[in-house]
């Protein structure tokens, strides 16, 4: 019949389009421009063929590693001392290049202060003169130990000290002593590696001052 076309193998006719050859994905990619497979887009876990990856919209293993969040690390002694913001930096200054120091006080409530200063009256009855500023809570308390001769025991002289505070105004008690605003912290005196570490007490950011004594008693104090 006139225009009829032979049967023959598929495949010889240019009309009839060539069925891909099963084979492993990405095998025929290249004979086949319509194929969406990118090539040598060979199946994988996620993070292992990135290609998967990106068509899932799951991260690839290296965005995944680089978007990672870094650990901080803190340190639970001086955590506890509850210092401001300033302090609190410089004590992790000075613990990672002295890992060993102590920290003996940071931050004190009324009470905490009141003892601080009783420990210390005990051994010298004119410590609290000698070692704080001129202000009015400072001649306050001192007056009250002068007028207060039979109070000898830490517990009597802390309860006394206490309610001299317990009088004072916010304002009084801030030019008492840095402690009470967890602006200053106390470290423990040590022979070993002293003269490095008292030289990076007194290279801290924001030191305003640093004592190695107070009314005659060894005591590393540094404030800001």
């Amino acid at each position: 019949m006139a225009g009829s076309q032979t049967p023959g193998p598929q495949g010889t006719d240019p009309k009839v389009a060539s069925p891909v050859t099963p084979g492993p994905l990405g095998k025929n990619d290249a004979a086949d421009p319509n194929s969406k497979v990118p090539v040598g887009d060979t199946p994988g876990p996620a993070g292992v063929n990135d290609h998967a990856a990106l068509k899932t919209g799951a991260p690839t293993a290296e965005a995944a590693k680089a978007g990672a969040p870094a650990e901080t690390a803190t340190d639970s002694e001086i955590e506890a001392l509850d210092l401001a913001d300033i302090a609190k930096k410089a004590a992790y200054e000075l613990k990672k290049k002295f890992p060993s120091v102590t920290f003996t006080s940071g931050r004190r409530d009324k009470n905490g202060q009141a003892s601080a200063m009783a420990s210390n009256v005990v051994l010298n009855r004119t410590w609290i003169q000698e070692t704080y500023a001129k202000s009015d809570a400072s001649e306050a308390c001192q007056k009250w130990v002068n007028e207060n001769k039979d109070k000898k025991t830490k517990a009597e002289i802390t309860t006394g000290l206490k309610g001299v505070l317990d009088g004072l105004t916010d304002k009084q008690l801030a030019a008492l002593s840095k402690h009470l605003s967890g602006d200053a912290f106390d470290v423990q005196p040590v022979e070993k590696d002293a003269e490095g570490i008292k030289d990076v007490i007194r290279n801290l950011t924001g030191l305003s001052k640093f004592l190695e004594e107070e009314g005659g008693l060894v005591r590393w104090h540094a404030q800001f």
